[in-house]
């Protein structure tokens, strides 16, 4: 009899605790007319606030020049203690936000989704549409995603980690004898490996356009681009630490010295690819648009395909070791283009504090003759931006 009273209080407790959590509150709320409504219950808080990537946004100056920040707005309370916010209509797209409470910022406790980016994280949610249709899980054949450890002589690592997708039907039998295009996606400056699989919903982007019949299956590889790390913080011995934006080694040539033996050659050994020019892709976001433009460049025979996304282009004057890398631009790029990738890609949002560095490096192509398609967006240096550049770049691979 004791046993089973304490068997039943345990119980109780347990559904007590479930109760206590989730409460009868719905938030976020997404309305019939794309309208969202955000919910706290805290009867005894001053003030609560909400930062949202779907708010005005806010500009701030940094070293680079101005760009643009998530919006606040306060959320009104009832005689219950019940706070709550309602937005204008919203784009389709995956919306992210954050409260804050009496000055402490806290997450949304009726929201259990939320993602990392790069020290921050956040709550989210999806407007379905045209725009944000291929970032949702739908019901259609799924690839795999796995954490893949491999060696990296080049940066005296015996393991490092990235993420590669697979499309469905790679691990079918009857599929053993085909092989596969690959695109190398590199994230920016404080990401990591899971960057473009979680924040830029880069898994479901590519099923959803293999499904519909506008991509070609493909290998997508993720790698991290901080020379210094072995993966993401967690992930390896002694890496309980804070992320920041600027690891060390991400920017020093490191990176792009390693990139074609570590990276390429360890997917080339040990996936299913068609290991030539015409079915390799490569591009990136900020930092890695960076590294994309000197991977491709000091690789000429090896990419056909590049993409730039909000790339940072200015390099300075570098120094040490790898400083090769970003010497003799101007040759190295008549060589690139002599060679005709078929497609270079470049696309920034007009608010990015990155924006004049690419209309720059854009002069220096048009001062030369080389191709290159251009696609500028609204906003500033946003996932929102670089998840549509996805979408409209993987597309076009490999055709």
């Amino acid at each position: 009899m004791t046993t089973l009273l304490l068997a039943t209080a345990t119980a109780v407790t347990a559904q007590e605790t479930v109760g206590l959590n989730a409460g009868n509150i719905v938030s976020p709320e997404v309305n019939a007319d794309n309208t969202v409504t955000i919910r706290f219950f805290a009867p005894q808080a001053k003030e609560v606030t909400l930062e949202a990537d779907f708010l005005p946004k806010q500009k701030i100056q940094t070293p680079r020049g101005e760009t643009e920040i998530a919006g606040r707005a306060a959320l009104t309370k009832d005689a219950q203690g019940l706070w709550s916010y309602t937005s204008p209509v919203l784009t389709p797209e995956l919306h992210t936000y954050s409260l804050n409470v009496d000055g402490l910022r806290m997450l949304d406790p009726n929201n259990v989704y939320m993602i990392r980016d790069i020290f921050t994280y956040t709550n989210y949610f999806f407007i379905d549409g045209e725009l944000s249709a291929n970032y949702i899980v739908r019901d259609v054949p799924h690839g795999t995603v796995a954490k893949v450890w491999y060696p990296s002589p080049k940066l005296n690592m015996a393991q490092r980690r990235m993420t590669v997708y697979t499309p469905a039907g790679y691990d079918d039998p009857k599929n053993k004898e085909r092989r596969y295009p690959v695109f190398y996606l590199l994230h920016g400056a404080g990401g990591d490996e899971n960057a473009w699989s979680e924040l830029g919903r880069a898994a479901q982007i590519l099923d959803n356009l293999i499904a519909q019949g506008k991509a070609e299956p493909m290998i997508l590889v993720m790698p991290n681009g901080n020379g210094g790390q072995q993966a993401v913080p967690g992930e390896y011995a002694n890496s309980m630490y804070k992320p920041s934006f600027m690891n060390p080694r991400t920017m020093d040539g490191a990176i792009e010295a390693a990139f074609a033996s570590d990276v390429v050659g360890f997917i080339d050994s040990h996936y299913r690819t068609l290991a030539d020019k015409a079915h390799r892709a490569i591009a990136g976001l900020s930092m890695g648009g960076f590294h994309s433009l000197y991977i491709s460049l000091n690789n000429p025979d090896m990419f056909d395909y590049v993409g730039l996304f909000s790339a940072a282009i200015n390099r300075g004057n570098p120094q040490g070791d790898y400083a090769f890398i970003y010497q003799n631009v101007d040759e190295k790029l008549a060589r690139q283009f002599s060679k005709a990738p078929k497609l270079y890609y470049i696309a920034i949002g007009d608010a990015d504090f990155l924006y004049k560095d690419n209309v720059g490096y854009r002069q220096k192509l048009d001062q030369k003759g080389y191709r290159y398609e251009y696609r500028e967006t609204d906003g500033g240096h946003i996932w929102s931006n670089w998840r549509k550049y996805l979408n409209w770049f993987a597309p076009r691979l490999f055709k």
